[in-house]
């Protein structure tokens, strides 16, 4: 029997049995046979999980928003998450007894093609390698964001995502980063990536200009710090949230542009060249660092994870092993090795 954690109602999840075979071996192909895998942890993505546990997913996106490995329909009861890392425990013999990392929601064991678990490279833990796919969605706005050697940017909104995408970008030669979060208790992690941290800037000259806050107010943030004929990215996701924005003032003097990015398209200009396996392999590797370990704030047992949802979802008198900052970073599930 294989259990995963279930959103069976809005701010409510329980763990309960689920499909474990997703690739039965009656269309398994010699090409692309079927590895079981059994989870070593997996990772909270807080945006995308807190708008499905808190029914804030528009009818309009119930078929974009399934996850790979999702069982059951938006609203619920559904089966959602896409940052689990496991052990291969059978499959071809060049996968088997490696760590992978697959995008599968928060379940115990688990069988699916081989083509859908990326091995995770030499010199990266475990237990980091569950920010493979923010690091993803970082590595894809920045692709679309297009940054220049030089460039001024601006990185508003220091989530996992926001905190990776202004640590890539501080690594292009010649860039200006500033790291931007009104929340000051952001300042410790910011530093220790590196980054110049502020929780308000007066800077109108900025090439650059990426939102990860998730909040429309950092979005307006955003369109402040751009200068004449910058570019700004959007990165949050909004669900059913209607967004308010002052397109007057200097918006059309300056000529401004304002993009979105999701990480479920490839860049049109890396499509050619790049499949979704080569990004994540990408994702992987740039994991290998271990001041990125920082961006795990905290940790609970799988069987712990209803409460904590519950928790990181702000529901009050919501119980769960351990204290949870309601301004975690990424919060790791620890599964049982047995």
């Amino acid at each position: 029997m294989t259990n995963a954690f279930w959103v069976t109602g809005p701010l409510e999840g329980v763990i309960r049995e689920a499909t474990f075979d997703h690739y039965p071996p009656a269309i398994a192909t010699e090409e692309n046979p079927a590895v079981d895998v059994q989870a070593l942890y997996s990772g909270i993505s807080r945006g995308t999980e807190a708008l499905v546990f808190a029914n804030r997913v528009p009818e309009s996106e119930f078929q974009t928003m399934r996850a790979p490995f999702q069982e059951g329909d938006f609203p619920f009861p559904v089966k959602y998450g896409y940052s689990s890392v496991g052990r291969v425990t059978s499959g071809p013999e060049e996968l088997a007894g490696r760590s992978v990392f697959c995008l599968f929601p928060h379940q115990t064991h688990y069988r699916v093609p081989a083509s859908a678990v990326v091995p995770l490279p030499e010199g990266l833990p475990e237990g980091r390698a569950v920010l493979a796919a923010n690091m993803e969605t970082a590595v894809n706005g920045l692709w679309d964001a297009a940054p220049r050697i030089g460039d001024r940017i601006a990185v508003v909104g220091l989530g996992v995502v926001g905190l990776l995408v202004a640590w890539l970008a501080s690594r292009i030669p010649g860039t200006r980063v500033t790291a931007l979060d009104t929340n000051p208790g952001r300042r410790a992690v910011a530093e220790c990536l590196g980054l110049d941290f502020r929780t308000h800037c007066q800077q109108d000259d900025h090439d650059l200009v990426i939102h990860a806050s998730g909040h429309p107010a950092g979005l307006e943030t955003a369109l402040g710090l751009a200068g004449m004929e910058a570019r700004i990215v959007e990165m949050s996701w909004y669900g059913a949230q209607t967004v308010p924005l002052p397109l007057g003032h200097g918006f059309h003097s300056r000529r401004l542009s304002i993009r979105s990015s999701q990480v479920g398209h490839l860049n049109p200009l890396q499509l050619p060249r790049w499949q979704y396996r080569d990004r994540m392999a990408l994702a992987l590797d740039l994991l290998k660092d271990e001041v990125l370990d920082n961006l795990i704030s905290g940790e609970s047992p799988f069987e712990s994870l209803p409460g904590v949802m519950a928790a990181l979802a702000g529901v009050p008198g919501s119980s769960h092993a351990g204290p949870i900052a309601s301004d975690s970073l990424c919060h790791r599930i620890v599964y049982n090795r047995c």
